[in-house]
């Protein structure tokens, strides 16, 4: 599993695509905060917090992911690396676990440069340091959590198709489609239980509890489970 890690991290940062697909996400998600004028803005809030990254990062996380993920299978298959690939003594679990792994970290640097947002807006605070730090990384645990899901879902649409634009499209309708879709059907369903329950199958309702700062086990195991299934249809498809 290891090898396959540092080989997918020595891939990604060995082209100048890696880099761009992180500074893409960080210059947009800086522009919004601060300089664009409007609701995710921190400046014009009029009070000191980075709720707009928490409502903005699962939204460009629907590109970010699929475009980190895209290469994980479908590149193999393109350059004709795959059948060397599987001809290493490595099981079909090694090498998905190593992709996913891979994926997951390269999506937490892009994370952790907006930590800084944090401690900015807690300088520029009135007074300095007047920020609710729980809200913050109880929102910040959630866009872990909500990245390895997404990743999960990545690497699978990879397994799936040959091409990485296709991957790429897969991975954003699914994601999508785990994110708000199930919302968008409880929003039809009339009774008031079922509807409840379709919502808790989508990705929205987990992300939003942990995004108010309370870490609720059935939420950790949700996201646990999820990423787990997707996972394991990748194994069963690279079989």
């Amino acid at each position: 599993m290891f090898s396959i890690l540092k080989k997918e991290l020595r891939a990604f940062f060995g082209s100048a695509t890696g880099y761009i697909v992180i500074g893409i996400f960080l210059t947009i998600n800086g522009l919004l905060l601060w300089l664009i004028p409007g609701e995710y803005n921190i400046l014009d809030a009029g009070y000191a917090n980075v709720d707009g990254l928490f409502y903005l990062a699962p939204w460009l996380f629907l590109f970010l992911c699929p475009a980190i993920t895209m290469r994980s299978f479908a590149e193999e298959r393109q350059t004709g690396t795959w059948e060397l690939l599987k001809a290493k003594p490595l099981s079909a679990w090694a090498i998905v676990t190593g992709k996913y792994f891979a994926s997951f970290l390269l999506v937490a640097i892009s994370l952790l440069p907006t930590v800084i947002y944090y401690f900015t807006v807690s300088y520029i605070a009135e007074p300095e340091g007047n920020v609710d730090a729980g809200a913050f990384w109880g929102s910040f645990i959630g866009l872990i959590f909500l990245a390895a899901v997404y990743v999960a879902i990545g690497v699978l649409s990879s397994a799936i198709s040959g091409n990485q634009v296709v991957a790429f499209i897969i991975a954003v309708v699914l994601s999508f489609f785990m994110l708000y879709g199930f919302n968008l059907i409880a929003g039809v369903i009339s009774a008031g239980n079922i509807a409840d329950m379709v919502e808790s199958i989508g990705i929205l309702k987990h992300y939003n509890f942990i995004s108010r700062g309370v870490i609720d086990l059935r939420d950790l195991i949700y996201f646990f489970a999820i990423s787990f299934v997707f996972l394991f249809f990748t194994e069963r498809k690279i079989r």
